[in-house]
């Protein structure tokens, strides 16, 4: 479709049309929406909102963004594209120093990490995740430490007052951040409220933070807040990520490490 037509369309059409310019885009600006379908901003903000409510999209101060597809059960994303998870892993753990005490927390690419983690690497790793405390359980030079909670089964994460009181006391060298979605003007976002809570504290007590994330996840949105770009230190992405994206979400002090890139080998 090209953006310089001006098109009229019933409501149902012209709000097809949004959805399918948010997918090409990755974000629409209601004035620019507006002279595209020859209508008001007032009507093209109503389409917004109608599209919101039906979770297809995450209105924004102008227009709206896509919803993160980083949604479902952590079982469910773990065995989505483990091959890219994979690589972000590998990029990832070049940054971690040894006897570094790190946090984890849960995700299906922070699983991943935990699995990359080298076996002659010595930490202290602290997670509330079952799942990556599974995998590190028998490793000998990792000092693990895992807190105790009520287990959200979406995000695979021990969470709530428990948990809060737990991580109050801790101040870790680097925390590893999952997250749903990355946008320049949102921050950090996450599907689930508690989740956010938690994750925020983290932030707020680590040395530093880093994140790992598959493009799709950029210039998307999730419902809550976790922290703006500037609080990270590092920002690992796939070789596919878009260099002026990246630029216009990431400051000057975020270092931005791109993962290798995946080469399929067609089926004989």
């Amino acid at each position: 479709m090209n953006s310089s037509d001006v098109i009229d369309c019933l409501p149902e059409e012209r709000q097809r049309s949004i959805l399918e310019l948010l997918a090409e885009q990755g974000r629409v600006v209601a004035s620019e929406l507006a002279r595209k379908f020859n209508t008001s901003e007032d009507t093209i903000r109503r389409d917004l909102r109608e599209l919101a409510a039906a979770g297809l999209c995450k209105r924004v101060y102008g227009g709206a963004l896509p919803v993160s597809p980083a949604s479902g059960s952590l079982a469910e994303r773990a065995i989505q594209n483990p091959e890219r998870k994979q690589a972000l892993a590998e990029c990832l753990i070049k940054l971690i120093t040894p006897g570094q005490v790190v946090f984890i927390d849960a995700g299906s690419t922070n699983l991943a990490i935990a699995q990359a983690l080298p076996t002659d690497l010595k930490l202290t790793i602290i997670t509330n995740a079952p799942a990556i405390a599974a995998v590190l359980a028998e490793r000998e030079n990792i000092n693990l430490v895992l807190l105790g909670g009520t287990i959200n089964r979406t995000t695979g994460a021990a969470l709530g007052a428990q948990t809060l009181r737990d991580v109050a006391n801790i101040r870790p060298d680097l925390y590893i951040l999952g997250v749903c979605a990355l946008d320049a003007e949102l921050g950090l976002t996450a599907f689930d409220l508690e989740d956010a809570e938690f994750k925020r504290l983290v932030v707020s007590q680590a040395k530093s933070v880093i994140t790992a994330v598959t493009t799709d996840k950029l210039e998307t949105s999730a419902p809550f807040r976790i922290t703006g770009t500037e609080r990270l230190s590092a920002l690992i992405v796939e070789a596919d990520a878009d260099a002026t994206l990246l630029k216009s979400i990431c400051g000057p002090d975020v270092q931005i490490h791109i993962a290798a890139a995946i080469h399929h080998i067609p089926a004989k």
